[in-house]
Protein backbone atom coordinates (compact mmCIF):
# COMPACT_ATOMS: atom_id res chain seq x y z
CA UNK A 1 0.00 0.00 0.00
CA UNK A 2 1.29 3.43 -0.83
CA UNK A 3 0.61 6.46 1.26
CA UNK A 4 1.10 10.16 1.70
CA UNK A 5 1.70 11.44 5.19
CA UNK A 6 1.47 15.05 6.20
CA UNK A 7 1.46 16.24 9.80
CA UNK A 8 -0.24 19.55 10.53
CA UNK A 9 -0.77 21.13 13.96
CA UNK A 10 -4.41 21.10 15.04
CA UNK A 11 -4.59 24.90 15.09
CA UNK A 12 -4.23 25.14 11.28
CA UNK A 13 -6.95 25.19 8.68
CA UNK A 14 -6.91 23.65 5.23
CA UNK A 15 -6.99 25.62 1.96
CA UNK A 16 -10.53 24.30 1.57
CA UNK A 17 -11.45 26.15 4.76
CA UNK A 18 -11.94 23.23 7.14
CA UNK A 19 -10.36 22.86 10.53
CA UNK A 20 -7.66 20.24 10.69
CA UNK A 21 -8.42 17.08 12.61
CA UNK A 22 -7.72 17.21 16.35
CA UNK A 23 -5.01 14.57 16.29
CA UNK A 24 -1.40 15.58 15.61
CA UNK A 25 -0.95 13.85 12.25
CA UNK A 26 -3.40 13.19 9.44
CA UNK A 27 -2.23 10.41 7.16
CA UNK A 28 -3.80 10.28 3.76
CA UNK A 29 -3.68 6.79 2.33
CA UNK A 30 -3.68 6.38 -1.44
CA UNK A 31 -3.96 3.08 -3.29
CA UNK A 32 -5.22 1.42 -6.43
CA UNK A 33 -7.49 -1.60 -6.10
CA UNK A 34 -4.70 -4.14 -6.55
CA UNK A 35 -2.80 -2.49 -3.66
CA UNK A 36 -5.74 -2.43 -1.25
CA UNK A 37 -6.11 -4.84 1.63
CA UNK A 38 -9.60 -6.38 1.25
CA UNK A 39 -10.56 -5.30 4.79
CA UNK A 40 -9.66 -1.67 3.99
CA UNK A 41 -11.64 -1.79 0.74
CA UNK A 42 -14.59 -3.16 2.71
CA UNK A 43 -14.35 -0.26 5.21
CA UNK A 44 -14.15 2.30 2.37
CA UNK A 45 -17.21 0.84 0.65
CA UNK A 46 -19.07 0.56 3.97
CA UNK A 47 -18.50 4.27 4.68
CA UNK A 48 -19.73 5.18 1.21
CA UNK A 49 -22.87 3.09 1.68
CA UNK A 50 -23.43 4.54 5.17
CA UNK A 51 -23.29 8.10 3.80
CA UNK A 52 -24.77 7.89 0.31
CA UNK A 53 -27.30 5.08 0.67
CA UNK A 54 -28.33 4.92 4.34
CA UNK A 55 -27.89 8.49 5.65
CA UNK A 56 -29.20 10.13 2.48
CA UNK A 57 -31.99 7.53 2.18
CA UNK A 58 -31.04 6.98 -1.43
CA UNK A 59 -31.11 3.34 -2.51
CA UNK A 60 -28.83 3.04 -5.51
CA UNK A 61 -26.08 0.63 -6.58
CA UNK A 62 -23.03 2.13 -4.84
CA UNK A 63 -20.68 -0.34 -6.52
CA UNK A 64 -20.80 1.00 -10.07
CA UNK A 65 -17.81 -0.90 -11.49
CA UNK A 66 -15.55 2.15 -11.75
CA UNK A 67 -13.55 1.12 -8.67
CA UNK A 68 -12.30 -1.78 -10.82
CA UNK A 69 -10.74 0.46 -13.48
CA UNK A 70 -6.93 0.12 -13.55
CA UNK A 71 -6.35 3.85 -12.96
CA UNK A 72 -8.93 4.17 -10.15
CA UNK A 73 -7.45 5.32 -6.84
CA UNK A 74 -8.94 5.37 -3.39
CA UNK A 75 -7.82 8.04 -0.96
CA UNK A 76 -8.80 7.69 2.67
CA UNK A 77 -8.09 8.69 6.24
CA UNK A 78 -8.32 6.29 9.16
CA UNK A 79 -8.76 6.81 12.88
CA UNK A 80 -8.28 3.88 15.24
CA UNK A 81 -8.54 1.44 12.32
CA UNK A 82 -11.80 2.90 11.01
CA UNK A 83 -12.05 4.70 7.67
CA UNK A 84 -13.42 8.15 8.60
CA UNK A 85 -13.11 9.91 5.22
CA UNK A 86 -12.71 8.74 1.65
CA UNK A 87 -12.55 9.98 -1.93
CA UNK A 88 -12.34 8.17 -5.27
CA UNK A 89 -10.16 9.43 -8.12
CA UNK A 90 -10.79 8.21 -11.67
CA UNK A 91 -9.65 8.99 -15.20
CA UNK A 92 -12.45 9.57 -17.70
CA UNK A 93 -12.16 8.41 -21.34
CA UNK A 94 -11.36 11.98 -22.45
CA UNK A 95 -8.37 12.05 -20.06
CA UNK A 96 -9.95 14.33 -17.46
CA UNK A 97 -9.52 13.32 -13.85
CA UNK A 98 -12.79 12.68 -12.00
CA UNK A 99 -13.25 13.12 -8.26
CA UNK A 100 -16.17 11.39 -6.65
CA UNK A 101 -17.51 9.50 -3.69
CA UNK A 102 -16.22 12.14 -1.25
CA UNK A 103 -17.58 10.99 2.10
CA UNK A 104 -16.87 11.62 5.79
CA UNK A 105 -18.20 9.65 8.74
CA UNK A 106 -20.77 11.54 10.81
CA UNK A 107 -18.55 11.64 13.91
CA UNK A 108 -15.57 13.02 11.93
CA UNK A 109 -17.30 15.89 10.14
CA UNK A 110 -16.16 19.45 10.67
CA UNK A 111 -12.52 18.43 11.06
CA UNK A 112 -11.42 19.30 7.52
CA UNK A 113 -10.79 15.70 6.48
CA UNK A 114 -12.63 15.89 3.17
CA UNK A 115 -10.74 19.11 2.39
CA UNK A 116 -7.45 17.33 3.06
CA UNK A 117 -8.48 14.53 0.68
CA UNK A 118 -9.46 17.09 -1.96
CA UNK A 119 -6.11 18.88 -1.58
CA UNK A 120 -4.24 15.61 -2.09
CA UNK A 121 -6.41 14.54 -5.02
CA UNK A 122 -5.79 17.86 -6.74
CA UNK A 123 -2.03 17.45 -6.19
CA UNK A 124 -2.28 14.07 -7.92
CA UNK A 125 -4.20 15.69 -10.81
CA UNK A 126 -1.72 18.51 -11.43
CA UNK A 127 -1.79 19.63 -15.06
CA UNK A 128 -5.14 17.99 -15.84
CA UNK A 129 -8.72 19.11 -16.09
CA UNK A 130 -10.66 17.76 -13.11
CA UNK A 131 -14.41 17.16 -13.12
CA UNK A 132 -16.95 16.10 -10.54
CA UNK A 133 -20.69 15.87 -9.99
CA UNK A 134 -21.44 17.84 -6.82
CA UNK A 135 -24.55 17.70 -4.73
CA UNK A 136 -25.94 21.19 -5.33
CA UNK A 137 -25.74 22.28 -1.70
CA UNK A 138 -21.95 21.64 -1.82
CA UNK A 139 -21.32 23.78 -4.91
CA UNK A 140 -19.73 26.56 -2.80
CA UNK A 141 -17.53 24.11 -0.92
CA UNK A 142 -16.09 22.76 -4.19
CA UNK A 143 -15.71 26.31 -5.54
CA UNK A 144 -13.13 26.91 -2.78
CA UNK A 145 -10.93 24.39 -4.58
CA UNK A 146 -11.24 26.21 -7.91
CA UNK A 147 -14.21 24.33 -9.37
CA UNK A 148 -16.84 26.16 -11.41
CA UNK A 149 -20.28 24.93 -12.39
CA UNK A 150 -20.06 23.41 -15.85
CA UNK A 151 -23.71 22.79 -16.71
CA UNK A 152 -27.30 22.83 -15.56
CA UNK A 153 -28.51 21.39 -12.28
CA UNK A 154 -30.06 17.92 -12.56
CA UNK A 155 -31.55 15.28 -10.28
CA UNK A 156 -29.64 12.09 -9.62
CA UNK A 157 -31.47 9.57 -7.45
CA UNK A 158 -33.73 12.38 -6.24
CA UNK A 159 -30.83 14.62 -5.11
CA UNK A 160 -30.00 17.89 -6.96
CA UNK A 161 -26.50 17.83 -8.49
CA UNK A 162 -24.40 20.13 -10.66
CA UNK A 163 -21.52 19.23 -12.96
CA UNK A 164 -18.35 21.06 -11.97
CA UNK A 165 -15.00 21.53 -13.69
CA UNK A 166 -11.57 22.78 -12.69
CA UNK A 167 -9.21 23.75 -15.48
CA UNK A 168 -5.55 22.82 -15.16
CA UNK A 169 -3.46 25.48 -13.51
CA UNK A 170 -1.64 27.53 -16.15
CA UNK A 171 2.03 26.76 -16.46
CA UNK A 172 4.46 29.61 -15.98
CA UNK A 173 5.73 31.08 -19.22
CA UNK A 174 9.50 31.03 -19.62
CA UNK A 175 11.20 34.32 -18.89
CA UNK A 176 11.85 36.33 -22.05
CA UNK A 177 15.43 36.32 -23.32
CA UNK A 178 17.35 39.57 -22.80
CA UNK A 179 17.11 41.84 -25.83
CA UNK A 180 20.26 43.06 -27.63
CA UNK A 181 22.65 41.43 -25.22
CA UNK A 182 21.28 43.26 -22.20
CA UNK A 183 22.20 41.47 -19.03
CA UNK A 184 25.13 39.62 -20.55
CA UNK A 185 28.78 40.21 -19.73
Amino acid sequence: MTGFSNGIPSSNTTPGGGAVAPWATVRIHDARLVELDPAVLYRILALRVDVFVVEQACPYPETDGRDLEPAARQLWIERDGAVVATLRLLVDPDGAARIGRVATAVDARGEGLAARLMDRALELCAGRTVVLEAQSHLRGWYARFGFAQGGAEYLEDGIPHVPMRRAPAPTAAPAPAPADGAGTS
